[in-house]
């Protein structure tokens, strides 16, 4: 009788943990998504306009973490906010990708999107070894420069192993550098002896995210705008194929490393990415109709998904660490953006 009393007692706790996990997952996530809220709303106050949601609600989180702590009940939400949501959101990525377009007129802008990879990469990491920065994220920071941003930094993270706290390190700086040189280039814009089409292939190819390249793009005129838009395009291409090389160098340096037993796992969110670009490129519009508030919406969805992550990447940041960890790698970075628009100017 005994032990039928102690199974009766203990098999409701079971259920109640049960709950109380998904309470706090449910919780986690919600408050992610309550600061991208508030991120948003930053977002739309004269000077925050120009940095954009994603970096208003990072700083907002950040800020959070540094008053009050991180919110260790929702912990598990949270994490599934900046992994799970994130890879979403990449995935949803894809359908900003137009295949055909890259394909039938950018292929000359691929060419110099590659060597924009290239220049970024190497001078950051080459600068980042002299002035001794931290290497991962001062790698993250190339990337970033080089692709696509904080897309780019977050899909390549996973594969090299980064810590959250340097992803999220990476993401703010990335947005704060892309946003000053957007507006930058918008101030130059009418003493640039460029035509439309070239401001908007220098704009293309040289500014770090999509919507730094649209802010800086659009006040050359529509022309300007769509081809900008297309330069920019080859370089999300080619985030991907980047992917599988740091996978495979990856994959080496661990074989090389007997004492390492890590395995680098396949990102397997960069396959849905590409499925995603084939759908959006191919199927939407076609074979699939659908109409032009659908696509609104799920743009607007992936960004509310990113939102969220970065929420959950920025409570992860100790502002003593950023300010001991980030400096070096911003200079780097900073550096490199400058030289990387000099080159791109005198090569459209």
């Amino acid at each position: 009788m005994e032990a039928d009393y102690t199974m009766v007692n203990k098999e409701p706790i079971q259920p109640q943990k049960r709950t109380s996990s998904f309470g706090k997952w449910i919780g986690g996530i919600g408050f992610t998504f309550l600061i991208a809220l508030l991120g948003y709303l930053l977002a739309k106050t004269p000077g925050f306009d120009h940095v954009g949601q994603l970096a208003s609600a990072m700083m907002i989180a950040v800020l959070y973490r540094q008053f009050f702590g991180y919110p260790e009940p929702l912990r598990l939400g949270i994490a599934f906010s900046t992994k799970g949501l994130l890879r979403f959101a990449i995935i949803l990525y894809g359908l900003k990708l137009d295949i055909g377009t890259v394909l039938q007129d950018g292929l000359g802008l691929i060419v110099r999107d590659i060597g924009v990879i290239i220049f970024a990469i190497s001078v950051t990491v080459g600068l980042a070894r002299l002035v001794k920065a931290d290497k991962n994220i001062s790698l993250l920071l190339g990337i970033g420069t080089g692709v696509c941003g904080a897309a780019a930094i977050a899909a390549v993270a996973p594969i090299i192993k980064s810590k959250d706290e340097d992803t999220a390190i990476s993401v703010g700086i990335i947005a704060l550098v892309g946003t000053i040189f957007a507006i930058t280039y918008t101030l130059l814009r009418p003493f640039l002896p460029l035509s439309e089409i070239d401001y908007g292939i220098w704009s293309g190819i040289s500014l770090h995210e999509i919507a730094h390249v649209a802010l800086a793009a659009a006040p050359g005129g529509q022309d300007a705008l769509a081809i900008a838009l297309l330069a920019k395009l080859g370089r999300v291409f080619l985030l991907v194929p980047l992917c599988l090389l740091f996978m495979y160098m990856m994959k080496r340096k661990d074989s090389g490393d007997k004492s390492s037993d890590t395995k680098v796992e396949f990102p397997w969110f960069l396959l849905g990415f590409m499925i995603m670009s084939m759908i959006g490129s191919y199927g939407m519009g076609t074979t699939i109709s659908v109409s032009s508030d659908f696509i609104n919406s799920i743009s607007e969805l992936t960004t509310w998904c990113l939102t969220a992550a970065m929420v959950g990447l920025g409570l992860n940041v100790s502002i003593r660490d950023l300010r001991n960890k980030a400096l070096k790698p911003l200079i780097a970075m900073w550096v490199t953006s400058i030289f990387l628009s000099i080159l791109a100017y005198f090569i459209v």
